[in-house]
């Protein structure tokens, strides 16, 4: 048990440090450096009745007392920890530039600029742990879900784009750990690159209709079911992406169930035509590899 909080710890700390987080860190205390910087602090304006340059007047103090409401009302919905911060860190750069141009608005232009360099330059880390998960491609994935009937897949379609995609990438990971098997498998498709997949598939790219990321379960090499829904204008009907839902939508426990139970049947008729290679498959599952993109 220890060790595992020890490894969780580390993992949050590697992660932490990366540079998108760190820069994103940085422009998130911007303004309070700024405000309380010996030297520096003497030189700004102030509404403060005392003078004091270097302290927070009423209406700063007013501005992030609403962006702490507006943080803690995100974060009601936020799952991972990795959405937790980004809502953090989104809405107090929002804060930080309100602050700067108020204060200065030669500031704010030189802190908007920053945070636009910072956006071109910048992307957030994608998920590069543990999985058992297949990347398709445009010409890969209708083979892949059509070769044995017998198998049924989980696909995520997502973007790299898509910070949601990026937050649902280690829950979607970690049930792949939890329940891949020769039977029932789990693969991902990245449709912002393959615009032939979503238009095929009828998941939308666009921001506006709230498709990203969406789980398409297939059986047979036909489609069963889908997370989220799609209403008759093509947006997305609200659900949330955590573990708890999608194991409950999807039936994992049953569906896993009966994928161990075929297994056993293929062991024990070896003869049986496609048992070699279902067996083969879940020999190559054994081991967690480090995701990956398989084009």
């Amino acid at each position: 048990m220890w060790r595992r909080r020890k490894d969780a710890l580390q993992h949050i700390y590697k992660w932490l440090l990366k540079p998108y987080y760190v820069v994103s860190f940085l422009m998130t205390v911007a303004f309070l450096v700024v405000r309380k910087a010996p030297g520096l602090c003497e030189h700004l304006a102030s509404d403060r009745e005392d003078g004091n340059s270097c302290d927070f007047d009423w209406r700063e103090v007013e501005i992030l007392m609403f962006l702490s409401a507006i943080v803690m009302m995100k974060n009601r919905r936020a799952i991972t920890l990795e959405q937790h911060i980004g809502n953090l860190f989104m809405f107090s750069k929002v804060a930080n530039a309100i602050l700067f141009f108020r204060l200065d608005i030669r500031l704010g232009i030189l802190y908007l600029a920053l945070c636009v360099a910072f956006v071109m330059t910048c992307k957030p880390p994608l998920y590069m742990g543990p999985e058992y998960i297949k990347y398709f491609s445009d010409k890969t994935i209708d083979e892949e879900l059509q070769r044995d009937s017998r198998v049924t897949w989980i696909v995520e379609f997502y973007a790299n784009w898509s910070s949601d995609c990026q937050s649902f990438a280690p829950i979607f990971a970690n049930l792949s750990l939890k329940y891949n098997c020769a039977g029932l498998r789990f693969g991902k498709v990245d449709i912002g690159r393959y615009g032939e997949v979503s238009q095929r598939y009828k998941v939308s790219t666009s921001p506006l209709s709230k498709q990203l990321p969406s789980l398409l379960l297939f059986q047979g090499g036909r489609e069963v079911m889908r997370r989220p829904m799609v209403d008759n204008k093509g947006r997305a009907v609200s659900w949330t992406f955590n573990e708890e839902n999608i194991i409950r939508e999807f039936n994992l426990n049953e569906v896993f169930q009966k994928s161990k139970k075929l297994n056993k049947k293929q062991n024990s008729s070896p003869t049986e035509e496609g048992s070699d290679e279902l067996q083969q498959e879940c020999q190559e599952v054994e081991e967690p590899t480090e995701s990956k993109k398989d084009q």
